[in-house]
């Protein structure tokens, strides 16, 4: 895939051109389509799931299918860590987060606060509700706000948005759909019970 130059807000700089790179994982949840610059990642988008894929398939099949050869750092880093998610999610708390370049994680703003309690406080095979994370981040009254952010979430699976659920423990909506949040919470689940034994 070629790179492009592609605007940027720093938030105290304004504009900025970076070269963004675009390469993409297959995954066992499917195409994952990662950007990136010099600087960090910019957007990890998801595939739609319309069927959950058969468990019995190793998950460490995770591969670049397409890509320049080379790669900035912060992408690498975000391929290793979603290699790594994938077919062994413990591995993830010993690796590097690649860096974040996107405007929404740059400026103050209560989604970003959000989020990054969520990257921070909330771990591999745990889940907490839209409220719940709302007083994590210090405005008890902002569930919807919360449904908000998890919405506008550039970064999913690293930044774990699928593990926000409502409070009656049904899994709530996704970007990538229902089906692919039940999986990751599902391969989590099963990870976390390895560990326990």
């Amino acid at each position: 895939m070629a790179s492009r130059l592609v605007s940027k807000v720093t938030p105290k700089e304004g504009p900025s051109q970076c070269e963004e790179k675009r390469v993409v994982l297959v995954s066992p949840v499917g195409k994952l389509e990662i950007s990136g610059c010099e600087t960090g990642l910019h957007e990890i988008k998801l595939p739609k799931m319309s069927k959950l894929p058969n468990r019995a398939e190793p998950s460490a099949t995770c591969e670049v299918c397409e890509g320049p050869e080379e790669l900035p750092v912060p992408l690498e880093r975000g391929l290793a860590w979603l290699q790594a998610y994938f077919s062994e999610p413990a591995m993830t708390d010993s690796l590097p987060l690649p860096p974040f370049h996107h405007p929404l994680l740059l400026r103050d703003s209560f989604t970003k606060q959000v989020l990054w309690t969520l990257l921070r406080d909330v771990k591999l095979g745990e889940a907490v509700s839209y409220k719940q994370l709302a007083d994590l981040a210090g405005n008890s009254r902002a569930a919807r706000a919360v449904g908000g952010a998890m919405r506008s979430n550039p970064i999913p699976i690293i930044i774990p948005c699928h593990r926000v659920i409502c409070s009656s423990g049904q899994s709530g909506n996704y970007g990538g759909g229902n089906l692919m949040k039940e999986w990751l919470l599902s391969h989590e689940k099963l990870q976390k019970e390895k560990l326990a034994y």
